[in-house]
């Protein structure tokens, strides 16, 4: 069956990203692939964007909803909901999308239940823009090479061997049948995880293409994951129930040494944020975080493949969080942050 002939919704999530959403949705309204649609999920913005999105709505092809704000997930939930493709893919609505994206991934697609087709990025900063390639070598994934290169590497890994992004993937609808128990809409960090960890664990093929920049991901400075957010840590442990109880009812390969070394590394994430914390006594709550008994173990006894030189400080700041280390890591993450 040729591609272009199976129905592809494409759902974008919107909450206050009037400055950037026009031309998310006039990118994807761009593509050269006609049998989609596009579904614009306004979760209760306080901004234009509500109007932006109704504006859109005139449009062939063009599906509204407004809903009660519920954060990403449940506006993603609802547009999955609403759809009636046979294939999702997500946009973020302060990204966008290169105008044969859907055509370029849909011309991998066999029509297989489960199947996921994934694309590269490029990094959108403010001073250049940076190709980002997937961790896992181009391909076709199935049976036993699906399970072992990667349904076992998804997490507990420093670099993920596929992003756990909900965008820059094409994905079967069926992937996301049942999943719901293992969404938390209060997380907020690592949401799209909760949505794409079980969602890949359901994949009978997956494909990685090669080159394929097809999707531009904007570092915008306000967004939850460059700035400080004081829930992150609480978001962390929601999220590792989520990934453990999805682990543990698919029969992930490898899932309880995986789960360990994901919350070790999501921990150094957590130091990070921390660092960022405008409050003078910043250290008193890393040493709070990074005293827990729970948490000490498991660095203590989580052996960590750590490359990436900031990985490295960090690691050595959560193991010494009483040290003086933290404040020689806050004065780096200043400078590195004024250079993104």
């Amino acid at each position: 069956m040729n591609g272009k002939s199976y129905r592809v919704s494409v759902i974008v999530p919107v909450y206050n990203k009037e400055a950037y959403l026009r031309q998310c949705v006039d990118s994807i309204l761009a593509q050269d692939y006609r049998n989609m649609e596009v579904i614009l999920v306004d979760d209760a913005s306080t901004d234009g964007s509500g109007a932006i999105c109704d504006s859109y709505g005139k449009k062939e092809r063009v599906k509204v909803i407004h809903q009660v704000n519920g954060g990403p997930t449940a506006a993603c939930v609802a547009g999955m909901q609403a759809a009636d493709g046979d294939y999702f893919m997500f946009v973020d609505s302060d990204d966008y999308v290169e105008p044969d994206m859907i055509s370029g991934m849909a011309s991998r697609l066999t029509g297989t239940k489960g199947e996921i087709v994934c694309c590269n990025h490029l990094l959108e900063k403010q001073k250049k823009t940076v190709p980002v390639y997937s961790a896992a070598s181009p391909g076709v994934y199935e049976k036993e090479r699906l399970e072992t290169q990667i349904k076992a590497r998804l997490i507990g890994q420093e670099r993920k061997v596929i992003p756990l992004s909900r965008c820059m993937k094409l994905c079967e609808k069926s992937v996301f049948e049942g999943n719901e128990a293992y969404y938390d809409y209060s997380i907020r960090f690592g949401d799209d995880a909760h949505m794409m960890y079980p969602a890949f664990l359901n994949s009978s093929r997956v494909v990685v293409l090669k080159d394929a920049l097809y999707y531009h991901y904007r570092y915008v400075e306000g967004s939850i994951i460059h700035r400080y957010d004081e829930g992150i840590y609480e978001s962390l442990r929601k999220l590792m129930a989520s990934l453990k109880k999805a682990a543990q009812e698919k029969q992930a390969p490898d899932a309880e040494a995986a789960l360990d070394r994901e919350y070790c590394y999501m921990l150094l994430y957590v130091l990070k944020n921390e660092l960022r914390n405008p409050v003078r006594n910043y250290k008193g709550r890393i040493r709070e975080i990074f005293g827990e008994k729970e948490n000490r173990e498991r660095l203590l006894n989580t052996p960590l493949y750590l490359q990436d030189r900031a990985d490295v400080l960090l690691y050595l700041g959560a193991m010494h969080p009483q040290s003086i280390l933290i404040g020689i890591l806050r004065l780096l993450f200043k400078v590195y942050d004024r250079r993104k």
